[in-house]
């Protein structure tokens, strides 16, 4: 046997050496349609019931979808109950198109056309396999019997229109399945049978969907089938070209995108990517790339969690931690220096006031899609300096001095290698309260008073009280100085706290109202050298300070 590799035919590529796609951009969205309720439901392990389709039906609707694929209506009573309970019971709005699909065989169009009897809009969307491989293996035939096939498909739907009875507004979608498994030209050629034998017009335009139904080339090869198709069919004026890309190479977003720079004009897809094998286009994905480059989806994408809940409890599909735009973790940083960036760009949103999202590392803001900030930065033994202080800032309100951080950052690296995980907020403010706020503490006021004094024109603060020192000795404490903190150093220096030195002061509210308490960050010297933070929180701005300097003093005497 040859080695495996080697079994695989190399696919062949278009050949197209003046191909225009390269240089196009995306400007605006394309005509949207889900095929969540019948390609997405065909690839479930239980499909959804007629309870579910209705609830996944009306939050497609809501996000602005004015095509969507209900159901393969001929293919099991199931199927053509949900349709009729979709048309009897006014669940489909008068701007809504329900599109059903159909293989091109006669009994089940008819069949269609029953089902959806009563509707005001619907797109009939039938198709037959035109791929080499399927004409070789799985039909036997040649390309003259596949487009017979699709020709008188084509002629009973105009027949049974024309002699529709009903006030149904009626579209027509033609697949040549496995488009991206089919020689171009015969694509292009049953196509253009297809458009005569329905009598399409530029008034009455066929959709014309190309399948990626197999995903078998890189998406550059696909848009090249899309430009080659889009330039040879000889009805061009009379076909809305519709994309329908699979994603069995992981391309399914790329493939979709670069369709769209060829020419196509409208994309199948479903929410989150779920379909057959690896799945169908991912819209979610697909729209999101368009708003982060200032191009409008015309879907709305702003409750992306309410829309995680309802496809994953009606699916039973669960989504992956690495999902783009929602996934848990997309919008989450680990690593200290994405932590540091996010920070800092934070920071400069906030202080520069610019119009625009300029945060690394952050394609588009959370809040857009109905994500939160919390979690962004999440804290475990790889998180750097700035990360606890992030998740301090914007959940509890703390906002540490920079010159503290690598201190705090350290007690909580401990912390995630000694429970070997990362920390939740509430535990990493746990690390803030037992080494800051909740510290044994050997020295205490238990009496202080600070007061203003001015004389000959200078101002003084001037500080008294009482310490006691191990819950037993007590200490009267006497000092002036130019501020509080200056007072309180020369208080406690004379009672042999005298080898400490201030370095550094930082103060707010944490609180708003009338309430507020002022919290102190002070950073001392300690006599070996090595500098150490104390942090003190009272409703008066002066003893806080006071208060911050002794929580150094305890911690280093610690």
């Amino acid at each position: 046997m040859k080695p495996s590799f080697e079994k695989y035919i190399p696919f062949k590529q278009i050949n197209l050496p003046d191909r225009q796609w390269p240089n196009n951009t995306i400007t605006k969205a394309p005509i949207w349609c889900s095929v969540d309720l019948r390609d997405g439901n065909q690839a479930l392990v239980d499909p959804m019931n007629l309870e579910e389709k209705l609830e996944f039906f009306h939050a497609l609707c809501d996000m602005g979808f004015k095509e969507i694929e209900i159901g393969f209506p001929s293919a099991s009573e199931t199927e053509y109950e949900i349709c009729r309970e979709l048309i009897e019971n006014n669940h489909i709005p008068d701007d809504v198109t329900i599109q059903v699909l159909v293989q091109a065989r006669e009994h089940l169009i008819r069949k269609t056309f029953e089902a959806v009897k009563g509707a005001k809009n619907v797109i009939v969307h039938f198709y037959n396999s035109t791929s080499t491989l399927q004409r070789k293996v799985v039909f036997k035939t040649d390309m003259d019997g596949v487009i017979k096939i699709a020709v008188d498909g084509a002629k009973l739907i105009k027949q049974l229109t024309d002699e529709y009875d009903g006030d149904t507004n009626f579209r027509f979608e033609y697949s040549p399945e496995s488009f991206s498994g089919t020689e171009p030209e015969n694509a292009v050629e049953i196509c253009d049978r297809v458009i005569e034998a329905l009598g399409s017009t530029a008034e009455n335009k066929l959709i014309v969907n190309l399948p990626n139904t197999v995903e078998m080339c890189t998406p550059n090869t696909y848009a090249d089938q899309i430009e080659y198709f889009v330039r040879n069919l000889k009805h061009r004026d009379a076909a809305i070209i519709s994309i329908h890309p699979h994603n069995d190479r992981g391309c399914g977003v790329a493939a979709g995108e670069l369709a769209l720079l060829a020419g196509a004009e409208r994309v199948e897809g479903t929410l989150f990517g779920n379909g057959e094998r690896t799945g169908n286009m991912d819209i979610v994905t697909m729209g999101l790339n368009m708003f982060t480059q200032g191009v409008d989806p015309k879907l709305d994408f702003s409750n992306l969690p309410k829309l995680r809940e309802i496809y994953e409890r009606c699916t039973n599909m669960k989504i992956d931690p690495r999902q783009p735009y929602i996934g848990e973790l997309v919008f989450t940083a680990f690593s200290g220096s994405h932590q540091d960036a996010i920070n800092k760009g934070m920071k400069y949103m906030k202080e520069s006031g610019t119009d625009y999202w300029e945060i690394p590392y952050l394609p588009i803001d959370p809040a857009d899609v109905g994500r939160e900030y919390e979690p962004i930065i999440r804290i475990n033994s790889q998180s750097g300096k700035g990360g606890a202080a992030f998740v301090m800032n914007n959940n509890f309100g703390y906002d540490l001095p920079k010159r503290m951080h690598p201190e705090f950052s350290k007690l909580v690296q401990a912390k995630c290698e000694e429970l070997g995980r990362e920390l939740i907020p509430k535990e990493l403010f746990e690390v803030f309260e037992k080494n800051y706020l909740e510290h044994k503490q050997k020295y205490v006021l238990s009496s202080r008073k600070i007061y203003e004094e001015s004389e000959n024109g200078n101002d003084y603060v001037h500080f008294k009280g009482k310490m006691k020192i191990n819950g037993n000795e007590e200490v009267s404490l006497s000092g002036v100085g130019n501020g509080p903190i200056d007072a309180f150093f020369n208080a406690i220096k004379k009672v042999g706290l005298d080898k400490y030195e201030f370095i550094s002061y930082s103060q707010h509210a944490i609180s708003q109202g009338s309430d507020s308490k002022a919290v102190s960050y002070i950073e001392l010297k300690k006599p070996d050298g090595k500098n150490i933070f104390g942090i003190g929180i009272d409703s008066n701005v002066n003893v806080a300070s006071v208060l911050g300097v002794l929580n150094a003093i305890n911690r280093a005497e610690a």
